[in-house]
């Protein structure tokens, strides 16, 4: 969407209130209330860029050497009549990560997808369902997994942690613009699961199948609990398959967003050709 394109604004002061919005961001409760969220770096720019979305707000470090890649953004979201801020070190050090801190970010609107008609989702299709994930670096990391893998998108299920937090969208690396994101309570989620046409599959440690040994029928459902605790027994109960992925050291689990990656790289394997 192209807009009328405006002049950038320089701001030196920790003070101004531009800058005292995008840093209450950080914040859920502001994220929840006005709909939006910031995004870092000039790559994860250039990824909203061509997935179709269009900033709000352009911040970038005031007298940094640009090259063409990074004057490109600046004049996209001058386009999309973003305000585009130009500020100093010490205030984008206030609005930037600790870690390895960007020269330039954007303030985004949050994206939400409703829940796809079971009975017209592809054969070919994976949904990843998350019931009550709670870490959002995980939750980043299976955002980026899904889009790796081809994934056609993620269901959040009940008291999820925020997908457009500050470390969750730094985690998916860009990927929380180009995989859908579907949000429902729990009392959702159960006929929607119930309508669907191929498997619903659960990762369980009582399980008896070998995640490798099963042959999914598609489109499939992948269903992975909350960090710890796993799958609740309510959620195992609408699944048609629960797999196991086996170990052979002392642990008798894996952190959430790496036993995701497997059973997906396992399920979307027929699909994935170098």
């Amino acid at each position: 969407m192209r807009g009328v394109a405006r002049e950038p604004q320089r701001i030196t002061s920790l003070g101004n209130e531009r800058v005292k919005a995008i840093r209450a961001l950080e914040m859920r409760k502001e994220r929840r209330e006005t709909g939006l969220f910031v995004a870092e770096g000039a790559s994860i720019l250039a990824t909203a860029r061509d997935a179709g979305f269009a900033p709000v707000t352009l911040v970038r470090l005031a007298g940094a050497v640009d090259g063409e890649f990074q004057r490109s953004l600046v004049s996209w979201a001058s386009g999309c009549g973003a305000e585009v801020l130009e500020v100093s070190e010490a205030v984008l050090g206030k609005l930037a990560a600790k870690d390895n801190p960007q020269t330039m970010l954007s303030v985004f609107r949050q994206r939400f997808v409703p829940l796809p008609d079971p009975a017209a989702v592809a054969s070919g299709d994976t949904w990843v369902v998350l019931e009550e994930i709670r870490d959002p670096g995980n939750l980043g990391t299976i955002l980026r997994t899904v889009d790796a893998v081809g994934g056609a998108g993620v269901v959040l299920v009940g008291n999820c942690c925020d997908p457009y937090a500050h470390e969750t969208v730094r985690a998916t690396m860009g990927s929380i613009f180009t995989v859908p994101v579907a949000r429902v309570g729990v009392e959702e989620i159960a006929p929607w699961l119930a309508a669907w046409r191929g498997d619903v599959v659960g990762t369980h440690l009582r399980a008896l199948h070998d995640f490798r040994d099963v042959r999914y029928a598609g489109p499939v459902a992948l269903v992975m609990g909350r960090e710890g605790p796993g799958l609740t027994d309510a959620m195992a109960a609408r699944c048609t398959r629960l797999v196991k992925i086996p170990m052979a050291g002392t642990l008798d689990s894996l952190n959430l967003a790496v036993a995701t990656a497997l059973t997906l790289y396992q399920i979307r394997g027929p699909a994935l050709r170098l």
